[in-house]
């Protein structure tokens, strides 16, 4: 599989993923999602402590620094099979 189809897997979670209600979704897996995504889309993250750093940033800081290993493509695989498992799910 090339890049640009790879790409369009990850829009067309993101998508499917952006018409979940989060009510519907467990907190562990939101943050799973979301370190995936972050990963996926910026890359390896960069640790900025800011003064408005609280503890719900902290929880999704974690997730991300927890897979930073990853590649982006790797990132983009896992994100769109876990979304896949969810929607099939419902």
């Amino acid at each position: 599989m090339d890049e640009k189809e790879l790409d369009i897997r990850f829009l067309e979670a993101v998508d499917t993923a952006s018409k979940m209600s989060q009510s519907e979704l467990p907190q562990d897996v939101q943050l799973r999602l979301y370190a995936y995504y972050k990963q996926a889309s910026f890359g390896t993250i960069s640790y900025d402590y800011s003064s408005d750093f609280d503890l719900r940033n902290a929880f999704k800081t974690n997730a991300w620094m927890q897979i930073s290993h990853l590649s982006t493509d790797e990132a983009k695989e896992l994100y769109i099979k876990a979304i896949n498992e969810i929607a099939n799910k419902k």
